[in-house]
């Protein structure tokens, strides 16, 4: 008769996940998405023990690890993905690129940029009615101006008063709720640019400042380029609906 595996200091499923702080099924999830066992695991003594078909136990080490890809998700907002390859070097490397990857993102919203616009200076530059800049803060298409503008809000503000001052008003029925789309269409690439953005600096082990440097120069150039697919993408579409007439 076989001897039982040694299963001491080993945890049950359901140890397992409530010491994590998630759900059971979660901790299966990040199992079958490879999250949670390493290459180096079975040197270090850290392995799984399957004692039957349904029944296993597992090393406290992982309490720590469905912490740390938790962590990564929710206040990373990064996918499993990105995560298996950040894991891919062992919890260590991940804790160290997470860290760097922090420094990056503190810096970057540190950085002083050009200083703000008062509310009534922006108003009185650009003609802007006051109702128009209230709404489109409740948009979430910029802020309130509490404490100023920042030069992204304010080429905004002068867009907006471009495109009515060339005749798109109210009267053809273009209002302040037309800049949504815009900023439902960008959310979605700007936080999956940013992902791409923060990954490819960790993992190549770019400095934090040479993060922050290479952010601040592709400003202009991604502008420049965000317009001209939007110019091509447009003559494409309108080529398009010529075709179905």
């Amino acid at each position: 008769m076989s001897e039982a595996p040694d299963t001491s200091g080993l945890l049950r499923m359901g140890d397992l996940a409530e010491q994590a702080g998630v759900s059971p099924a979660t901790v299966k999830h990040y199992l079958r998405e490879g999250l949670l066992e390493s290459d180096g695991d079975a040197a270090q003594g850290i392995e799984i023990v399957r004692t039957s078909r349904n029944m296993a136990y597992y090393p406290p080490a992982f309490v720590e690890r469905i912490r740390l890809v938790r962590r990564l998700q929710e206040e990373r907002f990064m996918p499993l993905r990105a995560i298996r390859e950040v894991l891919a070097d062992g919890p260590e490397r991940a804790r160290d690129l997470v860290g760097r990857r922090d420094e990056i993102i503190e810096r970057a919203l540190s950085h002083q940029g050009p200083a703000l616009t008062a509310r009534e200076d922006l108003v009185a530059a650009t003609g802007v009615p006051e109702d128009a800049l209230d709404k489109l803060a409740e948009l979430r298409v910029m802020g309130d101006g509490t404490r100023g503008y920042d030069p992204d809000e304010v080429r905004i503000v002068q867009a907006f008063m471009r495109f009515r001052d060339t005749g798109f008003g109210e009267e053809l029925g273009f209002t302040v709720y037309d800049a949504l789309r815009y900023v439902e269409a960008l959310e979605p690439l700007v936080r999956e640019e940013t992902q791409t953005f923060l990954h490819r600096m960790v993992d190549r082990d770019v400095t934090p400042e040479r993060a922050v440097e290479l952010m601040l120069s592709a400003t202009d150039p991604l502008r420049e380029l965000v317009g001209a697919v939007h110019g091509h993408v447009l003559r494409r579409e309108l080529a398009r609906e010529r075709r179905k007439a």
